[in-house]
This record gives C-alpha cells, structure tokens and sequence, in this order.
C-alpha cells in the first residue's frame, strides 16, 4: 500500500442512500432546488441555515419528493403552533401536508405533528422524517433525544433543519450526525476533538471538549459531505442580494440601580443569585419602561425569562396576550398563530416558548424585559421577526439594570465569538458544499518539472 493509498483509508465517506429526481416543488429558488435535490440524492441529511432561508419549503419539497419515490408516508416533527403554520405554507405551495393529532389521523403522503405528540404514533410506518428545529437534539442524555434516536434508527430518508449551529456547540452538531446514522457521537468527538480537564480549587473536574487545532479544517469538510452551512445563498455562489435585510437596531436601555448597603458605588452582580436578586429589585422599573415602549407601537413581541416578569407585564401592558409553560397547547396555539394574523397585538412570552421556528415579520418592534446568559435565545427571538420578507427596519429594546450589566457583557462576548467563528465554518465549508452540490472541485494545473535545475556557481551554499 502507498502512502497516498494508506491516506485514502483515513477519509470519512458518506454513503450516498438516497436518489435522484427533478421532480421537485416549482416554487423553490435556485438555490433551494440545488440542496433539496443533493439532500435527496444523499438521504440523511442537516440543513444547518441561517433564518429566513427557506427550510420550510425545502423540507416540504424534500418530504414531497420521498413520497413520490416510495409511494408511503412522511412525518414532519415541528415545535408547538410551527406544525400548523408549516401546513398554511404548504397549501400556499400546493403541496398537501396533513395536520394530524394521533395515529388514527395518518394519511399517505405527508403528516406533520408537534413533537409533544410523539407518542401518539407508530413511527415505524414512517419512510422518511423531518424534524423541524432540530436543535432539539442538543441534550444528549436528554429524553427526547433518546427517544428520537430509537424511533427512527432505521427510517430510509432523514433530513434535520435548523438555523445555524452555534460553533462553539459540537454537542448539537454530535447529536444531529448519530441521529442521522452518520456517526455515532461518541466517535466524533474522539475523532475532531480533545478532552479539556480543568482543576478548580474545592470543585470537582469540569470536561468540556475542544477542537483539535490541526483538525479544525477536516471536521468542518467532513460536515459538508452530509450537511449544508450557510448564512447567504452567496456563500454557495448563487445570487443572494434578495436576501440582504433591512437595518436591525438594538438599544440597550441601562437603568440606574443603587448601590448595596455599605457601598459607595453599584457593583455589578456575578453569582447567579446575585443576579437574580439584581433583576427581581428592577422588575417594577423594567416593566414600567416596557409598557411605555409598547405602547408607542402598532404591534409588539415582550420577551422575559421568569414567570413573575410575565405576570407583571401581561397585567400592566393593555390588550397582550401571555404565554407560558403552564398553558394549555391550545391556548399556546391560539395565540402564536393569532399574533402571525394580526390579531393579537403585543405578546408577552418567554424565547424558551416561542423564541423558535415562528415567522412574524408582521411585526418589526420587541422588547426584551431583561436578558439572560443564553446568546442563542436571544439571536432566535431576535430571527421571529429579522428575517426574509422583513420590509421594515426592526427595533430591538433591551431593559436590564445597572447590576446586571455582566450579562449584557456577556451575551456581547458570545456574538462576536460566534459571528467570528462562524464565518470561518461557513468559509471552510462552502468549497466541500459546492463540491456536493455541483460535483465539481477547484481546478488545479499540476507542476511536473522536467528539467533539472542548475545551481549558479557563483551562488553560495
């Protein structure tokens, strides 16, 4: 064997399952007809695209094309009040999706249910699945992910959409290849990865994992042979100037807060009781200050993070609508979709509730009454409304206090981490996903020197 052989052995191949087909949904744009039809001839694959894309019609063209191919059934897993809004968009695409509750509801063809009612069905019937949001598979030891894992281990045809994965979040990245039969977790992270110890004084060990440096490059080439990263159609060579957004403005509204008890000046909360404590003393100001941003616009999103803020906003903000965990799915429901009609005119809810897989770009004004440390929250809350088909500019008003400024330090810290870090994953992998796409790679002019070269005598050695 020769060296160029025994290097050939090392690569990771994905075994294309899937098919070929023109056959595909009209309405698609260019570069949607480009990665449905590669998702289909692959069989299990990742949409890892950025809001505003269009995975919705992608994934219906996908799971459109699977049946055609088979002749059986596909389910479609979307989040609460997605599945229904999923099946709006269908008939606007003239494809039939079928909203069912429970098996009984099944037809041939495309079913879509929320992932709350999974239980409810028999998924071995199943010749291809969706899962909406996938990031739902991120907590590996979590129930849903084991159960998902089990249910569909020998489903034919996978595909798996979300927005794009944070780089920093391999567990999301792990857990979507084992779903999808590419790799098992655990082998990804031997393969890519280090494990980190880190030793802190009366704490136990904390393992976190870290991209192998000299491997950074071939992991993100090994995503692109089953998954598809991209932030701009651009970044696969299509026209992507339709998809450029208006202007998105956030302001930070910083509220005074005194100093503790023996301070001369305001310390910044670190603990997280602290924290707590800092947001609880500011929650009549912030409230107050919410009310009177909301009031000042047509329509309005008020996001918070614990159920005393929901309570108090929803009582102090006239004609809102509240949504929390303790809601009926219907009631949920109801008011998700409500808010896309225009019907309801502020919403007052949490992004853990409602911060994924919505489309309200009838709405261009939020309000976040508080922060928490969780950067994705906050970018998908921000994506209900910043995204394709947005025609306005959208205001984004942060309220948080003096104490807590930590936190919006923090969530500033993980932005530009991630805007940094994930350029460069889309830059790595739009050359390997254009090689899938299109079959081609870059041109390159081989040197075969045939003459020998001759040192000048005169040049020292």
């Amino acid at each position: 064997m020769t060296y160029d052989e025994f290097l050939k052995t090392k690569e990771y191949i994905i075994e294309h399952t899937g098919f070929e087909t023109d056959d595909l949904n009209p309405h698609l744009f260019d570069y949607q007809r480009a990665i449905t039809k590669w998702a289909l001839r692959i069989g299990k694959a990742a949409l890892f695209e950025d809001t505003g894309l269009g995975k919705t019609i992608q994934q219906l063209s996908w799971a459109d094309a699977v049946v055609k191919h088979t002749g059986g059934m596909v389910l479609i897993l979307a989040p609460l009040a997605v599945s229904k809004q999923t099946a709006q968009e269908a008939e606007k695409f003239g494809i039939v999706c079928n909203l069912a509750e429970c098996q009984e509801d099944i037809i041939q063809g495309i079913n879509i249910t929320n992932y709350e009612k999974i239980h409810k069905f028999n998924t071995d019937i199943f010749d291809g699945v969706v899962l909406d949001e996938s990031s739902i598979l991120k907590s590996y030891s979590g129930k849903t992910t084991k159960e998902l894992q089990e249910r569909f281990a020998y489903t034919p045809y996978k595909l798996c959409c979300t927005a794009t994965p944070s780089p920093n979040d391999y567990t999301e990245i792990g857990t979507t290849a084992e779903f999808l039969g590419i790799m098992p977790r655990g082998e990804m992270l031997a393969t890519f990865f280090i494990n980190d110890s880190i030793k802190k004084k009366g704490k136990s060990d904390r393992i976190g994992w870290r991209l192998k440096r000299h491997a950074e490059k071939e992991f993100f080439r090994w995503m692109s042979t089953w998954s598809m990263m991209i932030k701009s159609p651009a970044d696969l060579g299509f026209d992507g100037k339709q998809f450029i957004l208006p202007k998105l403005n956030v302001k930070a509204h910083v509220l005074k807060s005194n100093p503790s008890e023996g301070s001369l000046f305001v310390e910044y909360a670190e603990t997280l009781s602290e924290r707590r404590e800092a947001r609880k003393q500011s929650l009549d100001q912030r409230v107050e200050l919410a009310k009177n941003i909301a009031q000042t616009k047509e329509n309005c999103l008020i996001w918070c993070d614990y159920n005393n803020e929901s309570d108090a906003l929803h009582k102090a903000i006239p004609n809102s609508v509240e949504v929390k965990g303790s809601n009926t799915p219907e009631h949920k429901e109801k008011a998700m979709i409500g808010f896309s009609n225009n019907e309801v005119k502020y919403l007052v809810t949490k992004p853990s509730i409602c911060g994924f897989g919505m489309n309200w770009q009838n709405c261009h004004d939020m309000i976040f009454c508080g922060l928490s440390d969780s950067y994705e929250q906050f970018y998908q809350a921000i994506r209900r409304c910043y995204r394709f088909g947005q025609k306005h500019e959208v205001n984004v008003h942060v309220i948080i206090s003096e104490k807590e400024m930590n936190v919006l330090n923090n969530i500033k810290r993980k932005q530009a981490d991630y805007e940094r870090m994930s350029v460069e994953m889309v830059r790595v992998m739009s050359e390997g996903a254009k090689k899938e796409l299109f079959g081609k790679d870059k041109k390159r002019t081989e040197y075969i020197p045939k003459i020998n070269m001759e040192v000048p005598s005169w040049l020292p050695f």
